[in-house]
């Protein structure tokens, strides 16, 4: 049995979290943490200590513009990586500006990340929970990137046959895994191009361009779309799209 705890930061912000050992504990977890599917969910994948501060401003924009009506249009919930760093961060603060209320579920591994309290540093925990997030999902795993399989298992139980997304922005190898887990779940991947690294790299095969094996082998899948940075209409339009499908009987 998964058992909820409370998380506070000094600024009176809270959070639930639970803590997992094992794959099969994931789904009564989740329904622990009040979250119950089918629901539409997003997931964003990306870029974290990776992104310059000009990078973060322009993706700030889009977050707000783009990503966070959507997904509070479609009462989703937002599923990442739960870190106060690149693509995190900027879920969890552009949720919070917006005033939005849909869940954001972070899922981190457990010797990766240290606790709300800033001033506590333990040796092999570096990174600090991101305090815009509403729910925690703690994981085993002692490297960056161990929490991968587990971000997208939970975005498959909480979407259910409802639909489900994953948005690559930037990024670096671990973008790869990410992908490639995304698409082995047949969820559909939209990048962003022109946000950087891994995500340019994917946009490239997308559109043609002579790729690396590894980013032809997920362009084949038919799953990755690309979306140029510089339009965040037709970013919403797509999100907005496959979020609109649902599961039709068959016959």
């Amino acid at each position: 049995m998964t058992r909820t705890f409370p998380l506070h930061w000094a600024d009176g912000r809270s959070a639930v979290g639970t803590r997992v050992d094992e794959e099969r504990q994931l789904p009564s977890a989740i329904r622990g943490l009040g979250l119950h599917a089918p629901r539409p969910v997003v997931v964003v994948v990306g870029g974290a200590d990776g992104l310059e501060a000009a990078e973060r401003d322009r993706l700030r924009t889009i977050f707000r513009s783009a990503v966070i009506p959507v997904v509070q249009r479609f009462a989703a919930v937002g599923v990442d990586g739960g870190t106060r760093a690149g693509v995190m961060l900027l879920y969890g603060e552009t949720r919070c500006e917006a005033h939005a209320d849909f869940p954001l579920v972070g899922v981190v591994a457990s010797a990766t990340v240290r606790t709300c309290d800033e001033s506590r540093q333990t040796e092999g925990q570096s990174a600090l929970l991101e305090p815009h997030h509403t729910h925690f999902i703690v994981v085993p795993g002692d490297r960056w990137g161990d929490e991968a399989p587990w971000i997208a298992r939970t975005a498959t139980i909480l979407a259910g046959h409802a639909a489900s997304l994953t948005l690559l922005v930037n990024g670096g190898e671990i973008a790869y895994t990410d992908v490639q887990l995304s698409v082995d779940s047949g969820r559909p991947v939209v990048v962003l191009a022109g946000s950087g690294r891994a995500a340019d790299v994917l946009a490239a095969a997308a559109a043609g361009r002579p790729p690396d094996a590894r980013a032809a082998s997920l362009i084949h899948s038919g799953l990755v779309r690309s979306v140029p940075m510089d339009s965040p209409a037709a970013l919403a339009a797509v999100l907005t799209a496959i979020l609109d499908e649902r599961e039709r009987p068959s016959g």
